[in-house]
């Protein structure tokens, strides 16, 4: 007979009927007791799951176990016996069975734990952060983890299925302006410079391209020093990096509807939209559901009612459109009934998120109701009633603003009436990618041409609409991959073109010199001949959350920092030695003590 390893023969997932008779080594933590008429019963948990052990009264350490602190871990040496009829747990995959332990061993005695492991009630999240290896035991936080290493492993093969190539790019880099602020590194061996941690692997994927490689992916770990949001988590994340070679938008598009219509139909039981995926030009998202990034859940689509209020009676709404305003409705369907207070907090909520006010009309059986009726003429109420598509019991709320402050307003109330109305579809995954973004904005701060997003993009109609179109007409070959309105990915088709890229900079106030001193070997790889080519990088931890329907994305990151980027367990950041300062060649200086004597001098 084989000797019997040292800590287990089974894991505490593993059991069933017809392992029943065998002779069971079990180990793993305490997950809950029980007393019932002097048998003790004990939930013994490991990573694969739960099984119940029993300890009846005529064994002598009974009274023993039943004094151990819940988490404490524990071996126990049994037989498989039946569960009782009326003691099955048909939600435990071990549920028909139990172990009748015959002997035990503490491996490891727990203190009492700083929150509940079971039940798992709710805990306060900065206790949740510092004790962030016990909080992990739970099994909801512990499934999430899980899932993601399920989902990336599928990532990967489903990656390299399509051709990828798994490639490493540098963690040390160089500092560059990607539109979010870098986490610097001193360098010890040159005083006064400094490394900077990647934003994205954005150059060197292109470079890889270049250096003809063809199709490259990589789980990406990309360091922003950006505030905390649900979907963002502090300083760190992960995204599944891809740039592909000779490719059109179309075939980037392909790869990424393939792989997410996989993953998701393979993780979930919701309805997911099948490939090709919604396409929407930048203008219309805008314009339909005043976002970039819409939440196609709810049936509600934004309608541009600027014209029918030109010379109206209505004279707030006439005078803003005739001064270059907008005027944007936001239908409201099947309301009939709704009392005041739902119209009255409608307004409260536009106005705590930008606007004046909002003014709406209700559709009644008889006649439309609402604070503008008494200004609208028979004619523009018709033509408002076409407009909108507006029936009885239908309502409408208007927004009039410059065309984006009324685009971010109006979206925002698109999202509360779903929520607030209950229409918001559930257990779904809504998908579409987001097109044709300006390749150029006006900075009114610096009162010149910018770019809008990635400047590496190739421009549509690329040299010859730089040297003939107005800028701001120039689209981009630049893409959003967005689900249940969350952002997944941006992308592009790259700018690939030495001469173009000089150009781009120029309409954006950057000289050729100040072009090849920040992107000197970007351009340089692109003068040795350059391939067409494009990419994109969906978020993981984006992915995952959305796998898990969680609304917080640190609840899918094992080990994620609060909203005011500090690992509360790790005690990071902290200060160092003096001795690790000098060898960095750095001096902290005490910034407000300086102000203080400064003041002073000034006094």
């Amino acid at each position: 007979m084989a000797e019997l390893h040292q800590y287990r023969t089974h894991t505490c997932g593993e059991l069933r009927k017809e392992n029943v008779g065998e002779f069971v080594r079990l180990s793993g933590w305490i997950n809950n007791r029980r007393d019932h008429g002097g048998v003790l019963f004990i939930d013994l948990r490991d990573h694969y799951g739960l099984t119940q052990v029993v300890i009846y009264p005529d064994r002598a350490f009974q009274k023993a176990v039943a004094h151990l602190t819940k988490e404490t871990v524990i071996k126990f040496d049994g037989i498989l016996a039946n569960r009782a009829d009326d003691n099955i747990n048909p939600k435990l995959p071990t549920g028909e069975v139990e172990l009748i332990a015959e002997s035990y061993d503490v491996l490891s005695v727990a203190e009492q734990v700083p929150m509940p492991v079971f039940p798992e009630d709710p805990s306060p999240e900065e206790l949740r952060l510092k004790y962030r290896f016990i909080d992990l035991r739970r099994s909801k936080i512990h499934a999430n983890i899980v899932l993601r290493s399920k989902v990336i492993a599928y990532i990967r093969q489903k990656m390299t299925e399509m051709g990828f190539n798994e490639y490493q790019t540098p963690i040390l880099t160089s500092s560059s302006p990607e539109g979010a602020r870098d986490f610097l590194v001193p360098s010890r061996l040159h005083p006064g410079k400094f490394y900077a941690l990647p934003q994205a692997p954005q150059q060197f994927k292109q470079l890889l391209m270049m250096a003809g490689f063809d199709r490259y992916f990589q789980i990406a770990p990309c360091f922003r020093d950006e505030d905390a949001r649900a979907d963002r988590s502090p300083g760190e994340f992960y995204q599944l990096d891809m740039e592909m070679s000779f490719v059109t938008q179309d075939d980037v598009f392909a790869v990424v509807e393939n792989l997410l219509d996989g993953l998701f139909s393979e993780f979930s039981d919701w309805d997911c939209d099948k490939a090709p995926f919604k396409r929407i030009p930048f203008k219309e998202t805008m314009l339909k559901y005043g976002t970039d990034k819409p939440d196609l859940r709810i049936p509600v689509e934004i309608q541009d009612v600027s014209q029918i209020f030109v010379g109206s009676g209505f004279k707030v709404f006439a005078d803003a459109v005739a001064g270059g305003g907008v005027v944007r409705a936001v239908p409201a369907r099947n309301v009939a009934g709704k009392p005041r207070a739902f119209y009255d907090k409608m307004v409260e909520f536009a106005q705590s998120i930008g606007s004046q006010g909002l003014a709406y009309l209700v559709w009644n059986e008889d006649n439309i109701k609402g604070p503008i009726a008494k200004f609208l003429d028979a004619d523009s109420m018709t033509k408002l009633t076409e407009a909108i598509g507006a029936k009885v019991g239908d309502a409408a709320f208007f927004v009039c603003n410059d065309e984006a402050k009324a685009s971010k307003i109006a979206g925002e109330i698109r999202v509360k009436l779903g929520n607030d109305l209950g229409i918001v579809e559930q257990n779904a995954f809504r998908f579409c990618w987001i097109t044709d973004f300006p390749m150029f904005e006006y900075n009114e701060e610096l009162k010149k041409i910018d770019f809008s997003h990635n400047p590496f993009s190739m421009p549509q109609g690329g040299m010859k609409a730089l040297e003939n179109q107005d800028p701001l007409t120039i689209n981009a070959y630049q893409y959003d991959i967005v689900c249940n309105g969350i952002e997944l990915s941006s992308g592009a088709i790259r700018n690939h073109c030495p001469n173009t890229m000089y150009k781009a900079f120029e309409i954006a106030g950057y000289g050729k010199d100040e072009v090849d001193a920040e992107f000197g070997a970007m351009i340089k790889a692109l003068s040795y001949g350059a391939p067409p080519h494009g990419g994109i990088a969906p978020g993981v931890d984006r992915i995952v959350m959305l796998l898990a329907n969680e609304p917080n994305i640190r609840e899918v990151i094992a080990f994620p920092m609060n909203q005011m980027a500090q690992d509360l367990m790790m005690k990071a950041p902290a200060e160092v030695t003096e001795k690790q300062l000098r060898e960095l060649h750095i001096r902290v200086v005490d910034v407000h003590q300086n102000q203080s004597q400064n003041q002073s001098q000034n006094l």
